[in-house]
């Protein structure tokens, strides 16, 4: 285990032998995988000048930007631990996760703003460790772009191992509090390569990633692109918009993306002029996931999206897939979510 390579080291791999190729990209701007290990290893660093330590746990509230990606690489390479808060928390929910991950840290997107300094007190951190992913910080909170800019690429990070942590992630059940997750590299890396056998990604291919990054399912599509050397498209849009998922798709040549049924369905319902409109023979691999798939809409997407082979997914936080459901089986095998 204590080999196993984290995200970090990945980026770095792929900075070294592809360094100009696309690694990521948003709405707003693109980083090749040189640039994207520059700037996270100078996150990396910028983070542990505000006074971090190896091991400490950052808290992280924002909406899917690139910003994210680059979050997730630099704390892995500090041997920071990433606490993803769900955005459509409230304040109060929010501060009993920050307070039982007891973080030392936090990182925003100017949105949120308001309501962490309304659990400011709560929370007991220094003024210099409220982050905000804005051109201009409000009173008490640091740019995030000033941070990456005050650390330096080559910084002599502490060794990060299999064991280490790199995410603590909050999951609910029916009743109760939520729970923290421990996530490890060594563990978060195996899901990945895992998962990249089985579906067969390369380094060749591009995922759209719609679901939050503050979310499993990103997180964990996310780390097996990076792992691969693919390239990852970020959905930073607030709302779903079905035909603007097939413009990308069509305009980015994806090759995957993972989509609940409901986001399926929507696509599906558009007016077939607009479907027309938009080219989406690259999408080779598709992901269903999150509830119950009906026969009438997996032949639909199949019809859809031509070249396209469906899985379908059941997963938990704890464990990242626990069963898979493979395209030759889908329409054989309804009701069920595959095999261990």
């Amino acid at each position: 285990m204590t080999r196993l390579p984290t995200i970090a080291d990945a980026v770095a791999t792929h900075a070294r032998l592809t360094p100009a190729k696309r690694g990521a990209r948003d709405s707003r701007r693109s980083l090749s995988y040189a640039d994207w290990h520059a700037r996270a290893s100078k996150l990396g660093a910028g983070l542990l000048g505000l006074g971090l330590r190896k091991g400490d746990r950052v808290g992280v509230v924002a909406y899917n930007s690139l910003e994210w990606l680059e979050m997730y690489v630099a704390m892995a390479r500090a041997g920071l631990v990433v606490v993803p808060v769900n955005f459509r928390l409230s304040g109060a929910e929010m501060a009993y996760i920050l307070r039982d991950a007891e973080v030392a840290a936090l990182i925003a997107g100017p949105e949120f703003c308001a309501t962490l300094d309304g659990i400011r007190t709560e929370l007991n951190l220094s003024e210099r460790a409220h982050v905000v992913i804005a051109d201009q910080a409000g009173a008490g909170w640091t740019r995030y772009e000033d941070v990456v800019q005050a650390g330096s690429a080559a910084h002599p990070f502490e060794p990060v191992g299999a064991e280490d942590m790199c995410a603590l992630m909050y999951t609910s059940g029916t009743t109760g509090r939520p729970k923290g997750v421990i996530r490890r590299h060594g563990g978060s890396t195996l899901i990945a390569l895992a998962t990249a056998l089985e579906m067969g990604f390369t380094r060749d291919d591009t995922a759209l990633l719609v679901m939050p990054l503050c979310h499993a399912n990103s997180l964990y599509f996310g780390t097996t692109f990076i792992h691969m050397g693919g390239s990852i498209i970020v959905d930073d849009r607030r709302s779903f918009d079905p035909e603007a998922l097939l413009a990308t798709l069509a305009q980015e040549r994806v090759t995957f993306t993972s989509l609940v049924p409901t986001h399926y369905i929507m696509v599906l319902a558009l007016p077939d002029e607009v479907k027309r409109r938009h080219d989406v023979g690259s999408v080779g691999k598709l992901m269903i996931s999150s509830a119950p798939a009906r026969r009438d809409t997996k032949l639909a997407i199949l019809d859809h999206f031509r070249n396209g082979q469906l899985y379908e997914l059941y997963g938990s936080t704890e464990a990242g897939w626990v069963t898979l459901l493979r395209p030759d089986e889908q329409l054989s095998k309804l009701g069920s979510v595959g095999r261990e």
